[in-house]
């Protein structure tokens, strides 16, 4: 429905841009034959338009895209001036024995003559591109800022539940020692869970390290509910101080355990994180299994997509392979 729509009002701005023109022609009675060079000229504007709209602007109207801008510029001007030189110079001349230029014309007067024309139609689609983008941004930042006050909402709210469960889990742990030491650890490991999830820090991040005790205490107490049948290949590399956004890799693993088999030597679940030179990658990868599974939900890879594109704009790959059998997420992270 909005491409129907933007096609409409683009549709609409060029007819009267065309009518701007042509208006006077019309209303005179001027022949096509005598109108034939500036319909030509505006044909291979708008195609120059919307080359820079639909490729140049928005595939390189970035800071780290300069160079590539430049080239895409000239590559366009270039097109400008072989379009009108095909059309104004060769089909025009056979079509009905005219050009535009004579043809003792100087090579750099003709190039400099066309670039001067290419300009208006250059500089018209940058504005009209910016001018989108920033409708955009603001529709984007009032959603967001809509989301913030309905997250914040929701997290007040969820505050003293959360509290009271951690403090609730302290107090059964101190119960529990006496009785099994298997239960007292079960019991700490949820607690140490919980406790994370209570952290919070300004800019939502924490440490990496942090990170990786939060997901290793996740397998354990997995470990605790399944074993001995419970496979699970954790390995990590390359952690020092590095941050990250909190709980941006535990859905992966809930997403393994919760539709991938566990109970299988032969494939494990395998989990790798390395670090090198601020650059993260995790990797997961489960033998799908076929058995009907619980349907509660966790934060859910939707919503990490959500986290990944508001936290790491532009700094970050996410790749899943799915053959049937296999599952593999791939996470790269420029942090």
């Amino acid at each position: 429905m909005r491409k129907i729509r933007t096609i409409v009002i683009h549709f609409i701005c060029w007819i009267a841009v065309l009518a701007y023109f042509y208006g006077e022609a019309l209303i005179k009675g001027v022949t096509l034959r005598q109108s034939a060079f500036d319909i030509s000229m505006n044909f291979i504007q708008i195609v120059e338009f919307y080359i820079c709209y639909l490729w140049l602007y928005p595939s390189f109207l970035k800071r780290e895209k300069i160079f590539q801008l430049i080239a895409g510029i000239l590559f366009t001007v270039a097109i400008f001036i072989s379009m009108r030189y095909l059309i104004e110079q060769i089909l025009y001349f056979e079509w009905f024995g005219m050009k535009n230029y004579s043809d003792d014309t100087p090579v750099s007067k003709y190039i400099s003559d066309n670039i001067y024309y290419s300009i208006a139609f250059l500089v018209v689609p940058a504005a009209v591109y910016a001018i989108q983008q920033n409708f955009r941004t603001e529709i984007a930042n009032r959603k967001l800022k809509d989301e913030v006050v309905k997250s914040e909402l929701a997290f007040l709210k969820s505050q003293i539940n959360p509290h009271f469960l951690y403090n609730t889990l302290n107090y059964v742990y101190s119960l529990a020692i006496p009785v099994s030491d298997k239960l007292a650890n079960a019991v700490l490991r949820l607690s140490d869970l919980m406790r994370y999830t209570l952290n919070d820090s300004p800019d939502g991040k924490v440490s990496l390290s942090k990170e990786v005790d939060y997901l290793e205490s996740y397998i354990e107490l997995f470990r605790m509910r399944f074993e001995p049948n419970f496979y699970v290949d954790f390995k990590a590399e390359g952690i020092e101080e590095q941050k990250i956004a909190a709980l941006m890799l535990i859905p992966f693993l809930e997403n393994a355990f919760k539709h991938g088999v566990l109970n299988d030597e032969k494939h494990p679940i395998r989990v790798r994180l390395k670090v090198y030179q601020k650059r993260l990658s995790f990797e997961v990868s489960n033998k799908i299994s076929h058995a009907q599974k619980d349907h509660t939900s966790g934060i859910g890879l939707v919503n990490i997509h959500r986290r990944l594109d508001l936290i790491y704009p532009d700094k970050h790959d996410l790749l899943i392979a799915n053959n049937g059998n296999t599952y593999k997420a791939t996470l790269i992270i420029n942090l």
